[in-house]
């Protein structure tokens, strides 16, 4: 089932970043995204903006490099042919950030530190969906678990580059950001005497946001880099905002075991990330509207993610970047335009008169509902301005009812977080006519 078009369809004049199909279903064909290379860098920006670019690419491949040698001889000295796999887990629920204060102080949390230090990669970041309540990382054990795709296939958008060395240092899944975010609250709770060992594991992270962050401001889903879409300015997951997040107390100077040079740094990093934010906002016939899940890190044009996620209007992105800039404390002009568009855009996209649900056996879908709503669908065609859905065979629909039973089921196609978002901006419009 189709809901009605959204409020008003904008048809644009712009190259699509998918291939456009003459069958009634399959609107599209998903591509790539391209890797961020040396190559591309010298053909894609003038010349006076290439040696950032080099020496960044340059700084990626030395850290690899480096974080792969010492894991090496580890292995070596441990007498480990071959690296255990550490444990999953759900991470976020590992490493709680909504406990009392006082908690952070207590024997159970600076257990979990003690672990999160010890998964610490060499780069200054970890790995994702990693068990925190598992026993500390022995030596030759793996820094990171099994994240390889359940649906191997050569030609698939996640295949990794290495499988035995992939997202050693990633944003994907609130990695890093939720570590350094608990490790602070560790830091602040637990006795002075207890915390040297974490305050240097959370100096190691800063350092390893600052590294990972693009020179326009941006972050990659995924540092050192790992190529394909991993290597895009990446919205999914908050990976930018929360990465800002995370920078900003720094920045302010309000860690207080952080150097000076550190903090100068993050607040350059900050203003760089918002300045990126602003960039990226997708422009429409002269017209702004809302983000994509990525970016390419040099054009800044939306791509692919995954097989099943088109380059795109992404409103699940877009809702917390309209909520980070709304929620900055002296909003400039140009940050309230940015607001203003994109709310105005998820108000010309709800769906009314229907909810997406159902159980897994018939397949999730949309049932017509009166008084229901307002919905979103995940993604909107940049060239339509109307929902589009992904398959994991990279063919691209215009109803969801369409996508094979896995695909259906196994992705939020509809989302209700657009509510909190116009609920925010009249927050919002009231403080600012206050100022």
């Amino acid at each position: 089932m189709k809901p009605p078009l959204p409020k008003i369809s904008i048809v644009l004049a712009v190259a699509a970043s998918f291939c456009l199909s003459a069958q009634a279903k399959v609107v599209g064909q998903n591509t790539p995204a391209l890797s961020l290379t040396a190559e591309r860098v010298k053909a894609t920006l003038p010349k006076s903006q290439q040696m950032v670019w080099l020496t960044y690419l340059n700084r990626s491949a030395k850290r690899e490099a480096a974080d792969r040698a010492a894991f090496a001889a580890e292995m070596k000295a441990a007498g480990v042919a071959e690296p255990v796999m550490a444990k999953a887990g759900f991470a976020a629920r590992t490493m709680p950030l909504d406990k009392d204060a006082a908690w952070y102080g207590s024997d159970e949390a600076l257990k979990i530190a003690d672990v999160i230090v010890s998964f610490q990669i060499p780069n200054g970041g970890w790995s994702k969906n990693l068990d925190m309540r598992q026993p500390a990382r022995v030596a030759g054990e793996s820094y990171g678990t099994n994240n390889l795709s359940k649906y191997p296939d050569a030609t698939d958008f996640d295949a990794p580059r290495n499988p035995q060395w992939n997202y050693m240092g990633t944003l994907d899944n609130d990695a890093t950001n939720t570590e350094l975010k608990f490790l602070r609250l560790v830091i602040v709770a637990a006795p002075a005497t207890k915390t040297k060992k974490y305050k240097a594991a959370y100096l190691r992270g800063i350092e390893y946001l600052l590294n990972a962050q693009f020179p326009n401001g941006g972050w990659p889903q995924v540092w050192p880099l790992e190529g394909g879409y991993h290597d895009a300015i990446t919205f999914n997951d908050n990976a930018v905002t929360e990465s800002m997040e995370v920078l900003e107390p720094v920045a302010h100077g309000a860690v207080a075991f952080a150097p000076l040079t550190m903090q100068r740094r993050a607040k350059t990093a900050v203003a760089r990330g918002l300045d990126c934010i602003l960039k990226t906002q997708i422009v429409v016939q002269g017209k702004k509207t809302i983000w994509g899940q990525q970016h390419d890190a040099l054009t800044l044009a939306p791509v692919a993610g995954r097989n099943f996620e088109p380059p795109s209007l992404a409103s699940g992105e877009s809702d917390d970047v309209l909520l980070f800039l709304m929620n900055l404390p002296d909003p400039s002009p140009a940050v309230q335009a940015a607001v203003e568009a994109g709310v105005a855009w998820f108000r010309s996209t709800e769906i009314t008169g229907y909810t997406w649900g159902g159980t897994r056996a018939e397949g999730r879908h949309l049932t017509k509902v009166e008084g229901a709503g307002p919905i979103w669908a995940r993604y909107y065609s940049i060239t339509t301005n109307a929902p589009i859905f992904g398959d994991r065979d990279k063919t691209i629909h215009d109803d969801v009812a369409d996508l094979s039973l896995e695909r259906r089921n196994g992705y939020a196609w509809y989302n209700d977080e657009g509510v909190v978002v116009l609920k925010r901006y009249a927050e919002w419009m009231k403080a600012n006519a206050a100022r």
